[in-house]
C-alpha cells in the first residue's frame, strides 16, 4: 500500500493517537460490536522494515511478512482484504499505530481472530519520566521523530505493543516479534536484529502520552505473544537461505505451522522450532512473553484439516503448468530439493512434477491432466523427495580473514571431496571458517550462529593450511549430519510411526520428547509431549518407545551427534555362535518392527544399557525408518573395526559419511518408484514418502 492511499484510507486517524478516540478501547464499545458482527473474522496487520535511514539494512524482514501473509491466506483461510502490510518508509510509528487502532482495533469483534507481526530492528531506550529506567523498543521505519533532531527517537514502546494487543475485544490475538533488544558484538559478519542503544537520545514526547492513555483503558484481552528469542540478550537473527533472507524464527514459526496441524500445547510447537533452527546451527530459542503456557495457538485450522509443504500460487494459460509455494518444506531441505520431486494435489491422487525452483516459489507440471480440476490455493502435499547425491559441505570464509588468508583456506578445502567455500553473507553456508579472538590468534570453524564448534581449532599461530588439514574428520562427519538432516519428513511422511525418548530410572518411565508421523494419526487422539527445552541428568538410563501403527513391517537406523559433534550409532549386536573363539566378529543385525507391535531401544530383555555419560552438551538423534531392509548401510557399518568395549548399544560411527550415503541408496532403493522417473534421476536419490519416515530429536545434558 502507497504513503497517499495508506493516508487517504485512514483519513483523520492519525487523530486516534489523541484521546477523543480512546472509547474505542473500553469494554463499553464491545457489546455493540458484537451484535453489529454477522460472523466472525479473521484480521492481520504484518509489519516488515528492511530499509532504515543511516542505519545497516536488514535483508529478511520482507521475506517475512510474505511467508506470514501466504501461510495465513492459503492454510489459515484469511482474505487477502483482511490482512494489512506496512513495509519499510510506510511503517511509521505513526502508521504503525494508526493502523493498529483503524484495522484492528475498530473492526475487530469478541469472536474474531486476531494477528500481528513485526519483524524489524529493536532496541533499548531510557525514558524521560524515568530515566533510570531502560525500556525494550521496537525501531519503526522513522527513526528519528524529525530530522531536525535525531537525538529524539520516534520508537514504539514494546509495553505500548502488548497494551494495544490487551486492547483489543477478542481472547483470539496472536502476535509475532521477530525482533532482538540488545545489540551483541559483531562477530563473524552475523547479522541480528538489534541496535545498540544511545545513553543520548530520549523518545518522542507523543509515544509516551499514547502510552499514558493506553495504561486509563480496562485491558479485557490476554493475547499470546511469540517472541523471537527466550534469553534478553539472545539476538534475533536472519539468515541467507536458497535465494532468499529470512528471519530464522519466522521461518522455522511458518514452516511448522504449514506441516502440522497444530492442536498441542504452544510450549510443544516452540519445542519443536528450536529443534529446527537448530538443524540451522542456531541457538535461538523462541518463547512465550506470557504465562498461558496450556494454550493452543490462535488463528488456527479446525481440527482435522491436515498439513502441507504449500500451495497452488498460480495457474498458467496452458492449465499444465502451475506456480507453488512451498514455505512448509523443512529450511534445510528446501536448497536441496531436487528437479522431479513431486507433490500430490489435496485429497487428489494427481501429481504435480518439480520443473525448477526460485527461492520459495516453484513451477511444476501436472503429469496427467485428464479430469483434473487445478485452483489457486490447493494445497500440496510431499510424495517424492529427490535429493541430488552431489551435495556439498558449504564453508563460509570470515570477511576478517586477510586476503592470502582466504586465498590458502580456499585452496586447502578444496583439496576435500563435496566441500565448498564461500564469502560470508553471500551465499548460504553450513559453518564458518574464522580467526578466534584471541592473542596470538588461531583459526577455528564455527556454527552459523558464533559458537565455535568442539575440537575444531588450530594452533596458536599455525598456518591456516595446517589447520584445514587437521579438520579432515569433523568435515566429514559434519557432512554426514548434513545429510541424514536431509531426510527428515515427520510432517509428510504416510508411514505411522510414534517414538518417544524416555528415561527409565524410577519405575515408570518418563517421556523426555515424542515425535510422530503426523499425517497418519487422527488429529483429536494425537498428543504430542515435549518440553521447552528437553534436559536429561547425566547418569540418566534412556529409551527410545517405537510403536508401528502401520500395516507393513518398518526396519530402523539411528543416527547422531554426541557431544562434541562427533557421530554415533544404534547398534544391535548379533550374538556370536561361538562366542569363546577370539577370531569371531561381532556382525550387526537388522532392527524391525513388526505392523501393530512396539519396541523399545535397547531392548529390555538385552544386556546393554544406553546411560547418558557427561560432560553437559547437546546431543542430536535421527530416527530413519525405512519399509525395506537397509542392507547397504549395514554392510557399510561391519566394515568399521569396532572394539569389544564398543559393542553397546550406542556407540562411535566410526566412518559416518560411507554409512549416510549407503542409507540414502537404501532409502532409494526401498522406494522402487517407476522406471520412467528413475531414468530422469541417475545422479539422485528419490525417496517416496510412502517408503520412508525420519525423526529428529534434540536434548541437553546436564
Amino acid at each position: 500500500m502507497k504513503r497517499r492511499t495508506f493516508l487517504q484510507r485512514i483519513g483523520s486517524i492519525l487523530a486516534v493517537l489523541g484521546i477523543t478516540e480512546a472509547e474505542w478501547l473500553s469494554l463499553g464499545n464491545r457489546y455493540y460490536q458484537a451484535l453489529a458482527q454477522p460472523s466472525p473474522r479473521k484480521l492481520a496487520l504484518l509489519i516488515g522494515i528492511n530499509q532504515y535511514p543511516k542505519t545497516p539494512a536488514l535483508s529478511g524482514c520482507l521475506t517475512d511478512v510474505e511467508l506470514q501473509r501466504e501461510l495465513l491466506i492459503h492454510r489459515f483461510g484469511f482474505q487477502g482484504s483482511d490482512i494489512l502490510t506496512l513495509t519499510e518508509e510506510e511503517a511509521s510509528r505513526e502508521f504503525i499505530e494508526a493502523a493498529f487502532l483503524d484495522h484492528l482495533g475498530k473492526q475487530a469483534k469478541p469472536s474474531d481472530v486476531v494477528v500481528f507481526h513485526f519483524s524489524g530492528y529493536g532496541s533499548r531506550v531510557k525514558l524521560e519520566t524515568s530515566p533510570e529506567t531502560i525500556q525494550n523498543a521496537l525501531v519503526p521505519g522513522n527513526v528519528s521523530h524529525n530530522s531536525q533532531n535525531e537525538k529524539i527517537v520516534n520508537y514504539i514502546l514494546e509495553e505500548t505493543l502488548l497494551l494495544l494487543l490487551r486492547s483489543l475485544p477478542t481472547e483470539q490475538v496472536t502476535a509475532v516479534l521477530d525482533t532482538s533488544y540488545y545489540a551483541p558484538t559483531p562477530l563473524l559478519g552475523l547479522k541480528s536484529r538489534a541496535l545498540q542503544e544511545s545513553v543520548e537520545t530520549k523518545l518522542a514526547a507523543e509515544e509516551l502520552d499514547f502510552l499514558q492513555q493506553l495504561k486509563t483503558q480496562k485491558l479485557p484481552s490476554t493475547p499470546i505473544v511469540l517472541a523471537a528469542t527466550s534469553n534478553p540478550k539472545q539476538p534475533a537473527r536472519e539468515e541467507l537461505f536458497s535465494g532468499f533472507s529470512a528471519g530464522l524464527f519466522t521461518y522455522a514459526l511458518t514452516q511448522y505451522l504449514w506441516e502440522f496441524t497444530p492442536t498441542t500445547r504452544i510450549q510443544v510447537a516452540l519445542s519443536d522450532m528450536e529443534n529446527s533452527l537448530s538443524k540451522l546451527g542456531s541457538k535461538q530459542q523462541p518463547a512465550l512473553l506470557n504465562s498461558q503456557k496450556n494454550q493452543h495457538l490462535t488463528s488456527l485450522p479446525p481440527d482435522g484439516i491436515i498439513g502441507a509443504e504449500g500451495a497452488v500460487r498460480a495457474i498458467e494459460e496452458d492449465g499444465k503448468t502451475v506456480h507453488l509455494w512451498l514455505a512448509g518444506l523443512p529450511p534445510q531441505v528446501l536448497l536441496y530439493y531436487g528437479v522431479n520431486s513431486r507433490f500430490t494435489l489435496g485429497t487428489t491422487t494427481e501429481e504435480l512434477v518439480l520443473r525448477s525452483r526460485t527461492g520459495l516459489t516453484a513451477k511444476a507440471q501436472i503429469s496427467q491432466i485428464e479430469g483434473v480440476s487445478l485452483q489457486v490455493g490447493q494445497l500440496v502435499q510431499e510424495a517424492v523427495r529427490v535429493l541430488s547425491q552431489n551435495i556439498h559441505l558449504i564453508i563460509a570464509l570470515d570477511t576478517g580473514l586477510e586476503r592470502i588468508e582466504r586465498v590458502d583456506a580456499t585452496s586447502a578445502f578444496a583439496a576435500f571431496p563435496h566441500v565448498s567455500t564461500v564469502v560470508v553473507g553471500e551465499k548460504p553456508a553450513d559453518y564458518l571458517f574464522a580467526k578466534l579472538q584471541q592473542t596470538p590468534s588461531r583459526y577455528g570453524l564455527f556454527s552459523l550462529s558464533g559458537e565455535l564448534i568442539s575440537n575444531a581449532t588450530g594452533e596458536a599461530g599455525e598456518a591456516v593450511k595446517l589447520t584445514v588439514q587437521k579438520l579432515a574428520p569433523k568435515l566429514s562427519t559434519l557432512l554426514a549430519a548434513k545429510l541424514w538432516r536431509l531426510t527428515e519428513n515427520q510432517g509428510s511422511s504416510r508411514l505411522a510411526l510414534k517414538t518417544t525418548l524416555e528415561i527409565i530410572n524410577n519405575i515408570s518411565p518418563r517421556v523426555i520428547m515424542q515425535r510422530e508421523t503426523v499425517r497418519t494419526f487422527k488429529t483429536e487422539t494425537s498428543i504430542q509431549k515435549s518440553l521447552p527445552t528437553p534436559i536429561v541428568p547425566i547418569g540418566s538410563r534412556m529409551q527410545y518407545r517405537v510403536e508401528n501403527q502401520s500395516d507393513r513391517p518398518v526396519y530402523l537406523i539411528l543416527l547422531g551427534l554426541n557431544n562434541n559433534h562427533t557421530a554415533i550409532a544404534f547398534y544391535s549386536w548379533e550374538t556370536p555362535q561361538e562366542p569363546n573363539t577370539a577370531d569371531t566378529k561381532p556382525l550387526l543385525k537388522e532392527v524391525v518392527i513388526a505392523p501393530g507391535e512396539t519396541l523399545t531401544l535397547p531392548q529390555t530383555n538385552t544386556a546393554f544399557e544406553w546411560v547418558i555419560s557427561g560432560p553437559a552438551s547437546e546431543c542430536e538423534h535421527q530416527l530413519i525408518f525405512s519399509t525395506a531392509p537397509f542392507n547397504a548401510t549395514l554392510a557399510a557399518l561391519n566394515t568399521a573395526k569396532y572394539s569389544t568395549a564398543e559393542e553397546g548399544p550406542i556407540g562411535p560411527l566410526l566412518n559416518s559419511l560411507d554409512v549416510v550415503q549407503a542409507l540414502l541408496q537404501d532409502l532409494h532403493n526401498a522406494s522402487a518408484l517407476k522406471t520412467e522417473m528413475n531414468s530422469t534421476t541417475v545422479d539422485s536419490h528419490s525417496l517416496d514418502v510412502n517408503n520412508w519416515a525420519s525423526l529428529s530429536f534434540s536434548f541437553q545434558v546436564l
